[in-house]
């Protein structure tokens, strides 16, 4: 689950990367033999000079494999996206949702936050955690994901896996594929005002809440 911050108060919670992005930090050494900073180092004074020739470097000379190999590359040239300070993040969630509904989609942020208020009304364990193209909500897992996907219409998408066969599913509920190719998210309603937030899209969050359990 994402973790905590001691952070102002926000409606927004530390995405769970973050939690995993500082395991992997804590585990470096043990795992590799260095710590962060010590690869660091290590890429900046005695690497090539290309990112692409760094990775094939530290497979080739210290046996690396191809996620660690990219993520420390990533690292020592200041491009990694990854989030340590859960406060940090806290402040940039807040700079993602209002670049999200910038310029032209300035007409969908009451709909967007009619959406966070009603997944906040589901329970005192719902997590919202904002990244820079969706705001992904938490349960367990994510169990929903508000995506301003055009500029007059928010995808709300939803996971359904585990629904009963013979629970039936409105045709204004689009499934997604996402079942088929393995993705959290199954099923989507196409809302375009915050007025067709209406108890069947109540409804089914409820219930991805519920499956979540």
């Amino acid at each position: 689950m994402p973790g905590k911050s001691k952070a102002k108060k926000s409606i927004y919670s530390p995405h769970p990367s973050i939690a995993m992005a500082q395991k992997r930090i804590s585990s470096l050494k043990e795992r590799t033999g260095r710590s962060l900073e010590e690869w660091v180092k290590l890429i900046k004074t005695q690497g090539p000079k290309s990112d692409a020739a760094r990775r094939d470097w530290l497979k080739k000379e210290y046996e690396l494999g191809t996620n660690y190999s990219r993520w420390l590359v990533d690292e020592a040239t200041g491009k990694s996206s990854d989030y340590t300070d859960p406060d940090e993040y806290l402040r940039m969630a807040e700079t993602y949702v209002d670049t999200l509904y910038g310029g032209a989609r300035t007409v969908l942020r009451p709909v967007h936050d009619a959406l966070i208020d009603l997944c906040r009304s589901l329970g005192k364990d719902i997590q919202i955690c904002p990244c820079q193209t969706m705001v992904p909500i938490f349960r367990q897992h994510v169990i929903a994901q508000i995506k301003p996907t055009t500029r007059t219409r928010i995808d709300f998408g939803l996971c359904l896996k585990g629904l009963p066969a013979n629970r039936k599913i409105p045709d204004r509920l689009i499934d997604t594929g996402g079942a088929a190719k393995g993705d959290r998210i199954t099923h989507r309603f196409a809302i375009t005002s915050a007025g067709e937030i209406d108890p069947m899209v109540l409804k089914w969050v409820q219930t991805a809440y519920e499956l979540d359990a």
